[in-house]
């Protein structure tokens, strides 16, 4: 009987194991490349590193030792010595020189039948060095053992290849406080941007320091790359050079064969970090999966251990740990997302808020603290002298809302759709077949207050799917309105200002400045593969101008914010496309520009950031949950579905479906349909 349980557990793992190689294949042609980073991951410190090709992987000139104590200058003139001197070595053979000691012959023997004078003529250029990581992966090996269960049934949960786990070793060591100074955080190393789809990332809360909370968002951006991209090389690779860029790749060279893309895919912005990320997630993985083999006395931490409890209302952390019975500073590291703002009194824990408790604490509940925090405040108030406070502010006068409530009855059959609750502005939802002229007649609004409203200069700017403004927003108490409009705002300067950031790194790193310390390592970021950082961006689309001067018509744009862009008029754009008047652009269709007053790379430029705010706005009060399949059924039309789905907008919607022709919807067609959760109350 045991023998037989034994041959089915075999046979079982066998199954396992072969599924894992399909889903996340090693390709013969990688091996010396993966064999590479196992190297760097498990035979050499940072007190060491290799002198080695950069695309050759397999060709290491030298391993270099270096005394612990030596200065990071000292390291750096030893490194840059080695690196000219086997480039002068190359050139000389390049140049058809003979080897004149056993150190030249062995470096052409390196090269084989390859090492044609064109070849070792490049190889020169492409001396580079690398510190060697054993004792950081050593460390994230040990640390990994607090969040890898947690991690396990996250990604089977959504489906997930359990090999994906190991992703953390190359992107942080596992290290749940690590930062990188492009402003990447956290386990999963979440730049800003990327991170707000997914997450809260404010002036009291950041997710990206809570390992839990972040590996969620890990585990659904990973899902969406892969149904975005089709293949979990391609998806991996994604997470660090960006969806955009993965599937730019793949047009560029017809295939989605990683190999290929590896070795082939030539760009500014695909450079060593980025030809190197599913490799070294490899080199990764087979350590993970056999650590004894690489490191002895491995000592695992222990899975943390906590119960939850929702926040019922904003507390003071000191009066919270107080009510609780609990150390201030056990709270803190059970709750790694709360700021240093929150600690020091300046900011409270939020409402809503999922606070972590000791594992002890079970005789705590949601309700009970919501009593006691309650009492703590009933007692303060007591000892403090009344103040008047201000009358709430009102929203609306009550005929308005009883009007808008009317109007929220009565939309159903019409085009013509609240925006929330009732009391809220309402919107015109733009069908196919829409003009100006009609929304007018069918809103009773005049042709400049319905332009008015929705800062329309031109009747043509209307695309389908377009929500236009119907009454003016009432808005809300000023704090709150200037809060939201300066979070948005400080979080679209800070996105970009991390881009640039991020950019500047990887040019850094591609001229060849690699650390050569510990310390330079930790200061340039924690990833393990230099230059890496987390996704940037998970935003598929392509903003770039064709050779031909042609754009792809996306989501929240129109004529107007071409020319706008341009410099030039929604005329001359409508006769240089041949567009009668009013006629709206249609999304996903190309569209001629005209660089007469900008360059392609400046409108470029704009128009990302116009993406860029428009995004950073909404996720300042929305974070996507999930998502799912829906089937269009006949009599769909992309009006229909954004209409029952009001609250993902038309660009999120194409960007969960980047390769979907939204202008020829087929019954039976799946769309990806993300699942937002609108967080502005919190």
């Amino acid at each position: 009987m045991k023998r037989w349980l034994l041959c089915c557990i075999a046979v079982c793992l066998s199954g396992w194991a072969a599924a894992g190689e399909l889903l996340l294949p090693r390709p013969a042609e990688l091996a010396p490349d993966v064999q590479f980073w196992i190297r760097v991951y498990s035979e050499i410190s940072t007190n060491e590193g290799f002198i080695h090709d950069q695309h050759r992987l397999s060709v290491v000139y030298e391993t270099l030792h270096f005394a612990a104590d030596m200065p990071p200058r000292e390291r750096s003139h030893q490194v840059d010595a080695e690196r000219q001197r086997f480039a002068g070595i190359l050139t000389r053979l390049a140049h058809g020189a003979a080897p004149a000691d056993d150190e030249e012959r062995r470096v052409r023997a390196l090269w084989g039948d390859e090492g044609t004078p064109i070849r070792l003529e490049q190889a020169a250029q492409d001396v580079r060095f690398q510190l060697g990581q054993s004792d950081r992966f050593r460390a994230g090996l040990e640390r990994s053992g607090a969040w890898e269960t947690h991690i396990a049934e996250v990604f089977a949960n959504l489906g997930l290849p359990a090999e994906i786990a190991a992703l953390p070793h190359v992107e942080s060591s596992f290290d749940p406080s690590a930062h990188s100074k492009v402003g990447a955080a956290g386990l999963w190393q979440f730049m800003r941007t990327t991170g707000r789809r997914f997450l809260r990332i404010d002036a009291a809360v950041d997710e990206r320091l809570d390992p839990f909370r972040e590996t969620e968002a890990a585990a659904q951006l990973l899902s969406y790359n892969y149904r975005l991209l089709g293949s979990w090389p391609l998806a991996i690779t994604a997470y660090n050079h960006g969806a955009d860029g993965v599937r730019r790749a793949r047009e560029q060279l017809g295939t989605d064969d990683i190999v290929r893309i590896v070795r082939d895919y030539r760009s500014p912005s695909f450079g060593f970090a980025s030809r190197n990320f599913y490799v070294s997630f490899l080199a990764a993985l087979t350590i993970a999966q056999n650590p004894d083999t690489y490191f002895s006395g491995l000592e695992r931490a222990a899975e943390t251990e906590f119960r939850e409890l929702k926040m019922p209302c904003a507390a003071n952390a000191a009066v919270l740990a107080r009510t609780l019975g609990i150390d201030r500073d056990a709270l803190r590291n059970l709750n790694p997302a709360l700021r240093p703002a929150v600690w020091k009194g300046q900011r409270t824990v939020p409402a809503g808020y999922v606070l972590r408790v000791p594992a002890n604490a079970s005789n705590w509940s949601t309700d009970l603290l919501a009593q006691r925090l309650g009492a703590a405040r009933a007692v303060r108030a007591a000892s403090l002298p009344p103040a008047s406070a201000p009358p709430p502010a009102s929203r609306a006068t009550p005929a308005v809302a009883a009007a808008r409530s009317a109007a929220f009855a009565s939309s159903m059959s019409t085009g013509i759709v609240p925006f929330g609750a009732p009391d809220e502005p309402q919107y015109y939802v733009v069908g196919r077949d829409d003009t100006i002229p009609a929304i007018v007649a069918s809103t009773g609004l005049s042709l400049r207050q319905l332009m008015t409203l929705n800062s329309l200069r031109d009747q043509g700017e209307l695309y389908e799917g377009q929500r236009l403004r119907l009454a003016e927003a009432v808005p809300e108490p000023e704090t709150v309105t200037t809060a939201a409009t300066i979070d948005a705002a400080k979080a679209a300067v800070q996105e970009s200002r991390e881009e640039q950031l991020a950019e500047a790194a990887a040019k850094k790193t591609e001229a060849g400045t690699e650390p050569v310390s510990k310390a330079q390592a930790q200061a340039e970021g924690p990833q393990l593969v230099p230059g890496a950082t987390g996704p940037e961006s998970a935003d598929p689309v392509d903003y770039s101008v064709a050779a031909d001067g042609t754009i792809e018509v996306v989501a929240a744009e129109t004529l107007g914010h071409y020319a706008d862009w341009l410099g030039s008029s929604s005329m001359r754009l409508r006769a240089l496309n041949h567009l009668r008047a009013r006629t709206p652009v249609v999304l996903g269709r190309r569209i001629r520009l005209e660089f007469t007053a900008v360059a392609p790379a400046q409108f470029e430029q704009r128009r990302r950031d116009y993406h860029r705010r428009l995004q950073a706005a909404y996720f300042a009060s929305h974070r996507i949950a999930g998502s799912q399949v829906y089937i269009v059924r006949r009599g769909d039309s992309l009006w229909s579905i954004t209409e029952r789905h009001a609250d993902v907008p038309l660009w999120l919607l194409e960007q969960y479906n980047p390769d979907l022709d939204f202008a020829n919807l087929r019954p039976g067609t799946q769309i990806s349909l993300p699942q937002v959760e609108d967080v502005s109350g919190l």
